[in-house]
């Protein structure tokens, strides 16, 4: 029956635009040959009924459409909705490709570079330069136990690491317009990660007199080559767990990050801890100048 309807409506359409071209070949020809004088009274009457038979048609077209709203408009109501769905899948691509990007971002520059070079710095100078400058024999002379220096120094190191590094990676996240999420992300990472590098770097200061030398052996040579192995050897390098973190908020896969949200966050605190607890061994067997 639509088809039906749609056909008619299609040849009534068709007889309406025959008619149009009919009149305007018919008004023509009586304007040639029509006098001059008569010429402009009678192209008023050509534009008036011309103007007439093109309403009839348009609203032909228009009662067909609507007459017609079984199959025709039904596939016109799919195309407009394909589209409309085309545009959201378009959107909805570059808001992934926004998310992929910042957190590509985060993770390769924020996690693997800023955050552990600021915690380098710090931490190896928060016992370091006082073991190097023979300043620290005046802590030795006072009836402390070592686990308080060792505490001590590292959240002086702390209240400087975490506005020097993370403010500026943060504040990135925010920027490359990836959401809350990644700034949330962003914002939990570094702070772990910032606990656990000043806890390995705080005892570096007190094993190794060229201190920056090893840690950055450790940065770029561990973590930054070989670290990136194989999950097994990933495991002992802390920018995997920063990435887990990353992985488990964001949704966006990273390599070498195979870590739940629960160990991304426990395993880097509980490296803080026993550093801080080898740190105060350390200073307990020190033999100070």
């Amino acid at each position: 029956v639509d088809h039906a309807v749609a056909t008619r409506r299609g040849a009534q359409h068709g007889e309406a635009s025959a008619q149009v071209v009919a009149v305007s070949k018919v008004s023509e020809m009586a304007l040639m040959r029509a006098r001059p004088s008569r010429r402009y009274g009678m192209r008023r009457n050509v534009d008036r009924h011309a103007s007439a038979a093109r309403s009839r048609v348009g609203a032909s077209a228009v009662v067909g459409g609507a007459g017609s709203a079984g199959v025709p408009s039904w596939k016109a109501m799919s195309g407009r909705m394909v589209s409309v769905h085309s545009v959201k899948s378009a959107l909805g691509a570059n808001d992934s490709a926004s998310v992929r990007d910042g957190v590509g971002l985060i993770a390769n520059l924020g996690f693997a570079v800023v955050v552990p070079i600021i915690s380098l710095v710090f931490g190896t100078a928060a016992i370091g330069d006082l073991r190097e400058d023979k300043t620290l024999v005046y802590l030795w002379l006072r009836p402390l136990d070592r686990w308080p220096i060792a505490l001590g120094a590292w959240l002086a190191a702390l209240t400087i690491v975490a506005p020097l590094s993370l403010v500026p990676v943060v504040v990135a996240a925010a920027l490359t317009g990836a959401g809350n999420g990644l700034v949330g992300a962003t914002l939990l990472a570094g702070v772990v990660a910032v606990a656990a590098y000043l806890a390995v770097f705080t005892l570096f200061g007190t094993v190794f007199r060229r201190a920056t030398v090893w840690g950055l052996a450790y940065i770029l040579i561990w973590e930054g080559f070989i670290a990136s192995g194989g999950t097994g050897v990933a495991r002992f390098a802390l920018r995997s767990y920063t990435r887990a973190v990353l992985r488990e908020i964001t949704d966006v896969r990273l390599r070498l990050a195979d870590h739940s949200l629960v160990v991304g966050v426990v395993v880097p605190l509980v490296v803080a801890v026993a550093f801080l607890a080898l740190t105060a061994r350390r200073l307990g067997r020190l033999d100070v100048d």
